[in-house]
């Protein structure tokens, strides 16, 4: 076991192989954490960010419970501790809802949700058994505006950002945070290949629509905004917070988006107030 008084924190990384996983445990690492990047091939961690003393990469498929509880048993082995869980694990679907198979989603929800779960699940009870620690799950702009041409894939997001915001409440008094990072394009290899997955069937109807999106995201690959390298020292700023936020956007375009939903949605209740009121018990008058 390494000594883990060496380390101000362990972090325990999914989907560490590259995107914004390689980049938070590159930072992480240099800076002197400690960090169990996780990957399908633990090699493609080793070949990303190199051999070092700080780091331990691990086989990890996250839809595979067992497997997760055996990656977290060899941190804790290696480590003695987990103090920061990122759950970034997790891939694209592009088309539209309709265009979906069954089997596309089932396999999208067995990655993003339930492979967060399983791992969540593994790394609690020490975290809960120190009274300490942080779960970073990320989601996406995508988890709090769902958008044509990925609705199941923001659908899977929206189920981490209930799942996040339930762990906070739950954990709070325990003394363990739990955040959700929102980030919004950033340029990484999100939308190619590896990373996205695309639904053969392509319906003529929704071609202005999710149509529209298939078109545009190869146009947007390796063409975003965000510089990923930010976001890093973004989540390095956030495990340092005394009070971290239950949501975290990164972005402008996150920012943005989230501010045009909060307008629709207050446009839209106020339209439909009366009808919604409607539906209580009418109240008795006193006599």
């Amino acid at each position: 076991m390494n000594s883990s008084s060496n380390f101000p924190r362990v972090w325990f990384i999914t989907g560490a192989s590259r995107g914004i996983g390689a980049r938070i445990a590159a930072a992480a690492l240099g800076r002197g954490d400690a960090v169990v990047a996780t990957a399908r091939d633990a090699a493609t961690v080793t070949q990303r960010l190199g051999a070092q003393s700080g780091l331990l990469a691990v086989d990890l498929d996250v839809t595979d419970e067992a497997q997760a509880g055996h990656a977290v048993a060899a941190a804790l082995a290696h480590f003695g501790r987990i103090d920061i869980l990122v759950n970034n694990a997790g891939y694209g679907l592009m088309g539209a809802v309709e265009e979906s198979s069954a089997d596309e989603v089932r396999r999208l929800y067995e990655t993003n949700v339930f492979g967060l779960l399983h791992v969540t699940r593994a790394v609690l009870p020490q975290m809960r058994e120190h009274r300490r620690g942080h779960v970073i799950n990320i989601s996406s702009l995508g988890g709090y505006q769902s958008v044509a041409g990925f609705g199941v894939y923001c659908s899977t997001k929206f189920a981490v950002e209930g799942i996040t915001e339930a762990l906070h409440a739950e954990l709070a008094p325990l003394g363990i945070h739990a955040t959700t990072v929102e980030p919004g394009y950033f340029r990484t290899e999100f939308l190619e290949g590896q990373s996205l997955a695309t639904s053969p069937r392509v319906l003529a109807d929704y071609a202005a629509t999710s149509g529209r999106i298939r078109e545009l995201a190869s146009q947007i690959s390796l063409n975003q905004p965000g510089d990923p390298e930010r976001l890093a020292q973004a989540v390095l700023r956030l495990v340092d917070a005394d009070t971290p936020p239950l949501r975290l956007p990164l972005g402008t375009d996150t920012l943005a988006a989230i501010a045009a939903k909060h307008v629709f949605v207050e446009t839209e209740t106020a339209a439909w107030r009366e009808l919604a009121a409607s539906t209580d018990f009418p109240k008795a008058h006193a006599s």
